[in-house]
């Protein structure tokens, strides 16, 4: 590591007049960072993006690249902003050679392709396809069994229905979204679902000991009891406690039904009522079988146009690379299956197609196509024209994407985990740990900070505290306060979001009597309003979107519990020593290079909220986070961990390792 100190003048455009006074800025640098760090901290500091800049050294004219050696670099630099042409000549070029590659690629692909199919006919069953049928139809029984409206009912009435509608809302406003479209709901609607269900399914290993909860151990295979038997589980595997002998049965069910009230199991179970529950609520859902030994969910996205990859054991979606790409699995057969009919969806998950080409061996491509279009025609007799004429659109535009998809470059900067559902032993077992050194991230785009709401709270809760401070109230009335406001908070916060609303006792009334004019300059950063009901009784209710209320009410208890321990802990709110801190940045964009879905979105950083803070996967390794406010540009290193903000003097709600570059 050697510690640089550049001086970057900006220069005019390549092919500019040169008049106008040049800006001089210093960058410290580190040269360990390449010069990817090195382009974006002239970026923070010019405004000038990362793949617009030519870097001149003053004093010999040579452009910097990746080959220059930084260490040796004189230390006063130039940035000239590349013209347009001269970008659009330049990206033009490297779009032909990345063609051309393409090119040579996919004439290789096809090449393997061919070599394949001709290899598959001398090792393929010549068994008319009976298989392959046999392996897919009878799944055909088990999503029908999701169309029941009665099952339907009592899937839904298992889901906090209206903690998720607010929840997939509060998603779409963190990205300044108040007003989403239908479709924009149901997306996120459904993606929340997905989360839900994954904290709410449990994972079996080995079943606990039903007698004394304790661990056990595999001892075999039994045999179903008729109680198992009607609730489709034609497989129970055996336990014995490791302390009490007992023996435990684990069933394996597939009604969907029945694993509403279980909810536990493996992959198959898991994927068999996530999909139940996507039909409950509407989604054209299908099960995707994979024959290499997993089982996931496929859902029509309207946002998207196009059907869409859901992992509930993962708690991921879109990923359709995950199995090839991250697990390392070597894929034959995804087949979808849903009441409309089967699909072979294997494109979708590969880049390899002339490698899983080779492995399938259970019968001709032909065959394949012939099994899986009889039995669509027989599962879509009855179908009335218009509903068929619906679907068999859809199946022509999905059978055209996925004659492409097998051909697409994959992503060299795409970085996916390896499987993170079961025990690790299972996992290497079935090699699908994937890279040691792989994130479960994803790279993301400019995302818009919507945090206005934390800076009013912040400046309210200000005010209060000079208040007191300046009145020197005593410390027990503060405490008296603050705990009131937030017992307030919380029975708004636990409310129905859509009606929120809570009654103040005569206590409270009395305790905010003397402040009223901070606490509704408090309620107004919170959108909610007092209101004086007939009986004499003062209530809080929400104004205006609930959705306001709902980002803002976490924020407003997080500052609340942190005032409490403050005081409580004898720190006092002083001229040196405030909480919360005004200066903090706001109001702007940020840019990671990866982010942790779903909670690990970029923006947390700066949304005053502890719950939502997360630390990288595998150590410390740290995100690069560019924040672009009204005020500045700046590069964070960013280790982000449970710690609400910064004791720095600039507050960005993220622990003081978030350290600004010059």
């Amino acid at each position: 590591m050697v510690a640089r100190r550049f001086v970057v003048r900006q220069g005019p455009a390549a092919g500019g007049s040169g008049e106008g006074e040049a800006e001089e800025h210093e960058v410290e640098y580190d040269t360990d960072h390449g010069i990817d760090i090195l382009r974006f901290q002239i970026f923070s500091l010019t405004s000038v993006p990362p793949d617009l800049q030519k870097i001149v050294v003053e004093a010999d004219g040579s452009v910097v690249d990746d080959g220059t050696d930084l260490e040796s670099l004189s230390e006063r630099l130039r940035v000239v902003v590349i013209s347009e042409g001269e970008g659009e000549d330049a990206a033009a070029a490297e779009a032909a050679r990345a063609q051309e590659k393409s090119d040579e690629e996919l004439a290789r692909m096809l090449q393997a392709e061919e070599e394949a199919l001709l290899l598959q006919q001398y090792s393929v069953r010549n068994d008319g396809g009976e298989v392959f049928r046999q392996r897919v139809e009878p799944y055909m029984n088990q999503v029908l069994m999701y169309e029941d409206p009665a099952r339907q009912e009592a899937a839904r009435k298992t889901v906090p229905i209206h903690e998720l509608e607010e929840k997939a809302l509060v998603s779409l406003a963190k990205e300044g979204n108040f007003h989403p479209s239908k479709a924009e709901e149901n997306h996120a609607f459904l993606l929340q679902l997905l989360f839900w269900f994954k904290q709410s399914f449990r994972w079996v290993n080995a079943a606990p000991c039903d007698s004394c909860g304790r661990e056990t151990s595999n001892v075999g295979m039994g045999n179903p009891l008729p109680s198992e038997i009607e609730f489709g589980a034609s497989r129970v595997e055996l336990y014995r406690c490791n302390h009490c002998s007992s023996i435990t049965r684990f069933p394996r069910y597939n009604d969907p039904h029945k694993l509403l009230q279980t909810r536990r199991g493996r992959c198959g179970e898991w994927a068999n009522c996530f999909t139940f529950y996507c039909r409950a609520f509407g989604y054209e859902a299908r099960l995707a079988l994979d024959f290499a030994d997993h089982v996931w969910t496929e859902c029509f996205s309207n946002l998207y146009g196009r059907w869409m990859h859901l992992d509930p054991c993962e708690g991921v979606y879109d990923y359709p690379l995950l199995y090839e790409k991250g697990w390392n699995k070597k894929l034959d057969y995804v087949i979808a299956i849903s009441k409309d009919g089967v699909h072979d969806v294997t494109k979708r998950y590969t880049r390899k197609w002339h490698e899983v080409l080779s492995r399938r061996t259970i019968t001709s491509e032909e065959t394949i196509s012939a099994v899986l279009s009889s039995i669509t025609r027989k599962y879509r007799t009855g179908l009335s024209t218009g509903a068929l004429s619906v679907i068999e659109s859809r199946d022509k535009e999905e059978s055209e994407e996925l004659s492409k998809a097998a051909y697409l470059e994959v992503e060299t900067t795409l970085s996916l985990p390896g499987r993170l559902s079961g025990s690790v032993e299972w996992r290497k077992a079935r090699s699908e740990l994937g890279q040691a050194d792989s994130l479960s991230c994803s790279s993301c785009p400019v995302r818009k900070c919507v945090d206005a709401h934390v800076s009013n709270i912040y400046e309210a809760l200000s005010a209060l505290l000079s208040h007191f401070c300046d009145r020197k109230v005593p410390k027990e009335r503060i405490i008296e306060v603050f705990h009131a406001l937030k017992m307030m908070m919380l029975n708004l916060k636990d409310a129905n979001f859509k009606s929120r609303r809570a009654t103040l006792d005569k206590k409270t009334q009395q305790l905010f009597e003397d402040i009223c004019s901070f606490i509704e300059r408090l309620f107004a950063a919170v959108s909610l309003k007092a209101e004086l009901g007939t009986d004499g009784h003062q209530s809080v209710t929400v104004v205006g979107n609930p959705i306001n209320s709902s980002l803002a009410l976490p924020v407003v208890l997080d500052a609340v519990d942190e005032i409490l321990s403050n005081y409580k802990n004898n720190i006092f709110c002083t001229e040196g020593n405030q909480f919360p801190r005004g200066n903090r940045l706001c109001s702007g964009s940020v840019l990671a290079s990866r982010e942790q879905l779903p909670i690990g979105i970029a923006t947390a950083a700066f949304d005053g909220i502890h719950s939502s803070k997360w630390e990288e996967p595998d150590g410390a390794k740290g995100y690069l986070v560019a924040l672009y406010t009204k005020r500045s540009r700046i590069l964070i290193p960013c280790f982000i961990h449970s710690l609400f903000c910064s004791n720095e003097a600039t507050q960005i709600d993220a622990p003081s390792a978030a350290i600004p570059f010059s």
